[in-house]
């Protein structure tokens, strides 16, 4: 609810990086290793940057809104129930008779060395079962690190006096 009244920006990505942070530490305790490491990393520490990076070039508060966002509201609402409506009907958290624990499970950790010869599972599912899945990830960072380079390039130079063509 803060980061969804606050106008000033620095306190938004502020809290934003904590909430990101926090985010992994809870990841982190479902032992999901990985995903909290790309959390913490991605989420709390490079997007804080850029967007701190960002707030440097530009103004520190929002405009006041001109109008009452009456769709957005009420877009958001929609949402909210959706999820809250699919999270109700999701199996109990950590239920080994759900599809996933009785076929997928099963299947990477007994065929993961044989189909891709990498004796790691959880590597193997990321760099070979999900392999494009993964690229297209690293794909979408490293363009969105061009943009913010090509943005932040072309907002520090400055206008500069053309004073060759005129002749003395």
């Amino acid at each position: 609810m803060a980061i969804a009244r606050l106008r000033n920006l620095f306190a938004l990505v502020a809290l934003g990086g904590i909430y990101s942070f926090m985010m992994a530490l809870a990841l982190l305790a479902l032992d999901a290793v990985d995903v909290s490491m790309t959390e913490a990393s991605v989420g709390a520490g490079i997007s804080t940057v850029l967007l701190l990076g960002t707030l440097y070039l530009t103004h520190i508060h929002e405009a006041p809104p001109t109008r009452l966002a009456l769709f957005p509201l009420a877009m958001s609402i929609v949402t909210g129930v959706a999820l809250l409506y699919g999270v109700a009907h999701l199996p109990p958290f950590g239920d080994p008779s759900t599809p996933m624990h009785r076929h997928v499970a099963p299947r990477y950790l007994n065929d993961v060395v044989r189909e891709t010869g990498v004796p790691n599972a959880v590597t193997a599912v990321l760099a070979s079962y999900r392999g494009f899945d993964t690229l297209g990830e690293a794909t979408v960072i490293f363009t969105a690190g061009i943009g913010v380079m090509v943005l932040l390039r072309r907002r520090r130079r400055a206008p500069r006096d053309d004073k060759q063509g005129t002749g003395s």
